[in-house]
């Protein structure tokens, strides 16, 4: 599949081993090999990574950045370690975020596949972690993840008004008009697709060409 949408024209390829961490092993590093070795565009991996080490281990496996989520939460210096080490660039904040009336920013941080909530407010989180050194965000919204009725525009919006690196949306797409959405009104920089092309519901270069349709810049 990942040579598929490598061949269909995908910008970046995103690999999360999600339930690593509930199951506290380490990545499939076999896969991540396997992978890289059939793409030739940026490929982001994430899931168990909870050391240097871990880092050093995916990146030689053939990744450009490594997605670290439950794990910066429980430990944050993993993210400073890992931009000291291997360049801000290199480090990508995978943050799930779900509606809460009781944080400051009406969304609270949960870890472990969003199976856990934790204490951290969302937009508080985000901020920190910007500082720690982490040079990029994938942000999923744990209430649209899987609904196919579009992003979380508000929570997109958030963050993305209130970081100056990259956020990549995460979570809700069904439709080409939902990219278009998250771009136009929540101010992402990119965004996430999954299940509207593993169902065969579209391809990567349908959706590109329609959002080149409807002015969003687009490379295709």
């Amino acid at each position: 599949m990942a040579e598929k949408y490598y061949l269909d024209g995908v910008d970046e390829l995103v690999f999360y081993d999600i339930t690593a961490s509930a199951e506290k092993r380490g990545i499939m590093i076999d896969v991540v090999e396997r992978v890289a070795s059939k793409i030739f565009i940026p490929f982001s991996v994430g899931g168990g990574i909870a050391s240097v080490q871990d880092m050093r281990r995916v990146l030689l496996a053939g990744a450009e950045k490594i997605s670290v989520n439950s794990q910066a939460v429980k430990n944050p210096a993993i993210i400073e370690e890992g931009a000291s080490i291997f360049g801000r660039q290199c480090i990508v904040l995978g943050m799930d975020a779900a509606r809460d009336p009781d944080m400051p920013s009406g969304y609270r941080v949960v870890i472990n596949g969003g199976r856990t909530p934790t204490d951290l407010d969302a937009l508080a989180w985000a901020k920190q972690a910007e500082k720690l050194g982490a040079g990029e965000f994938v942000l999923n919204s744990i209430d649209a993840d899987g609904t196919k009725n579009g992003y979380e525009i508000p929570l997109t919006k958030l963050i993305s008004d209130n970081v100056s690196v990259p956020v990549v949306a995460s979570g809700g797409a069904g439709k080409p008009v939902h990219l278009e959405d998250v771009f136009k009104n929540g101010h992402a920089d990119a965004a996430l697709i999954a299940s509207m092309v593993h169902y065969g519901d579209y391809t990567v270069r349908e959706i590109k060409e329609n959002l080149a349709s409807s002015g969003v810049p687009m490379r295709l």
